[in-house]
């Protein structure tokens, strides 16, 4: 269990540290190595607690930190893309890829094509999870901000 605060305390410096690369400064900063920590806290929550399978686990963690980030960006004046960049770097499947390319330069082609699968469903749940929360958070804005207006 103390390994599992090892890592989301790993995914927060990640995170910060890309934030850093962004120029990113101050709060702003610190909301990043937040995001970053709860994206990789809602994986684990998802994998090890939930049960739920790679996929489904990545695109919760994925629609956590599109959510954040959206409410964060609102609230702290910077674009949703900025903060979500850095927030999501944990999620990314470097270990996969890795390996699907050692595979490859190897000429280990039915163990590339594996990973190379695993590789390609892993992205498209981290996309999927993006793209179907970016689509519920900018109908709710909309609706909140017109309920405003009247």
């Amino acid at each position: 269990m103390i390994q599992l605060y090892y890592e989301t305390a790993a995914a927060c410096i990640g995170s910060l540290g890309f934030a850093m690369l962004f120029n990113l400064r101050g709060r702003r900063l610190l909301w990043c190595a937040f995001g970053g920590g709860m994206s990789w806290a809602v994986y684990i929550f998802c994998m090890l607690i939930m049960g739920a399978g790679l996929y489904t686990s990545l695109f919760f963690a994925s629609a956590a930190v599109v959510a954040l980030a959206e409410i964060l960006a609102r609230r702290i004046k910077t674009p949703v893309t900025v903060l979500m960049v850095p927030m999501i770097i944990p999620l990314i499947p470097g270990g996969t890829l890795y390996y699907a390319m050692s595979y490859l330069l190897e000429s280990r082609y039915e163990l590339f094509a594996r990973e190379a699968r695993s590789l390609t469903l892993q992205v498209f749940a981290i996309a999927l999870g993006i793209i179907i929360t970016t689509s519920l958070s900018r109908a709710v804005f909309t609706v909140i901000y017109r309920l405003k207006e009247k």
